[in-house]
């Protein structure tokens, strides 16, 4: 069968980088299931050489994927430092107030939301994952729990309200009907209202070498070229952009309808999309060269840790994360060379990376083992983690850093 682009339908024949066969980042592992079989999948990105959006195939649906889902946005302080910022300047920039309606498409546990409840403009969070929008619902943010599409857009239009503000924040990449997501916010939308998405920056992936950002959750990659078309091919435009660094360098488009009452586009859109042109992302070779540099990656860091387990030294890892579990998965470490991961989100503690089985823990477990070395798997919150960790130095412990190149420090 023709691999095709979900966006553009061309057929993909070009690939991006083939990290093999991995499980899905999230699937963790109960004890019990150890010894039971997992499914592995492959994790190929292609590049479409019409439009340039780099994308996996589809080989689990997204009900299979976030049903039950175990990210809690809540627990990175970061983040909510991201999101209330962001809330505060929406609220001021779009003059919203009790008569707006601010809708959030994958609005996780609440953790941006809540913010505007504080401010009593009314919102609706909606959260695929039933285990994860019930957290929301408790903290008293109206959530409701399906997949985001042009049907639901419907159905929600149909009820009264439609959307001053409509927020995607690392929920387009998530989407493998990329055409169905962005008809439902066509839908969905006042006439004046804004949509704002922010997404990891493929511009960024590239230039500093974040292939462990790839893995099935994740059915595309994102430039303003792809986005740019895909919103013109709805009626959408995109009228301002936002160099964010967060997932280690992101974009936040802000869109609206095509039309009379559109606002102008602001400079920052072309001085963007210059950017990934002098970056030659118009171009399909500059995808194929890719995979050179992650070869290079997987050689050092499985180079650094043979090293330390012939010296005798321990290593552990900080941060069970989508992105640890493609780097783990891709260059085969299992306990061989770490002995666990912590994290601090209870839902993960006590259960194992899929595909290595590395146990994950509770952070104290650091104070206990006093590791020579902490691996930190999410590394765009490198200085999130060293300050939180800031102990280990006591006894001579050191944190790695693993992209875009090895880093001890």
């Amino acid at each position: 069968m023709t691999r095709c682009c979900r966006f553009c339908k061309i057929p993909l024949t070009t690939t991006f980088v083939d990290l093999g066969m991995s499980p899905l980042s999230n699937a963790f592992i109960k004890r019990e299931q150890l010894s039971t079989m997992e499914h592995f999948y492959p994790l190929h990105a292609f590049v479409c050489a019409g439009c340039f959006l780099v994308q996996l195939e589809e080989f689990e649906s997204p009900d299979q994927i976030f049903s039950d889902y175990v990210y809690f946005s809540s627990y990175s302080e970061s983040w909510l430092r991201h999101a209330k910022l962001y809330s505060e300047q929406m609220i001021e920039r779009l003059k919203l107030d009790s008569r707006s309606f601010v809708v959030e498409i994958a609005s996780n546990d609440g953790y941006l939301l809540q913010n505007f409840v504080k401010h009593e403009i009314p919102c609706l969070g909606i959260e695929p994952a039933a285990n994860v929008a019930a957290v929301a619902t408790e903290k008293g943010i109206p959530t409701r729990s399906f997949f985001f599409g042009s049907e639901s857009a419907q159905r929600l239009k149909a009820e009264g309200r439609g959307a001053n503000l409509l927020i995607g924040n690392n929920v387009f990449a998530h989407v493998p009907d990329i055409n169905d997501f962005v008809a439902g916010m066509k839908v969905l939308l006042v006439e004046d209202g804004v949509i704002t998405l922010e997404f990891p920056h493929l511009l960024q992936l590239i230039k500093n070498n974040q292939f462990d950002t790839i893995y099935h959750e994740h059915f595309s990659y994102l430039s303003l070229l792809a986005v740019e078309s895909i919103f013109a091919a709805h009626g959408l435009m995109v009228f301002s952009v936002d160099q964010l660094p967060t997932h280690g360098g992101s974009l936040r488009i802000y869109g609206q309808h095509e039309g009379k009452r559109a606002r102008p586009v602001d400079a920052s859109v072309a001085m963007v999309r210059d950017l990934e042109k002098s970056a030659a992302l118009d171009q399909i070779a500059t995808y194929s060269s890719f995979k050179e540099n992650v070869e290079v990656t997987k050689r050092a860091l499985l180079s650094f840790l043979i090293q330390a387990r012939a010296d005798g030294q321990r290593v552990a890892a900080y941060g069970a994360a989508a992105k640890g579990n493609t780097l783990l998965n891709f260059c085969g470490i299992r306990q061989d060379f770490i002995d666990y991961v912590v994290d601090l989100n209870p839902h993960k503690q006590g259960l194992f990376t899929p595909g290595t089985h590395i146990p994950v823990l509770s952070p104290e477990k650091i104070n206990e083992t006093r590791p020579d070395f902490v691996l930190i798997l999410p590394w765009n919150l490198k200085d999130e983690v060293a300050s939180q960790l800031s102990q280990i130095r006591s006894w001579g412990g050191k944190f790695v850093v693993p992209i875009p190149t090895l880093q001890v420090f």
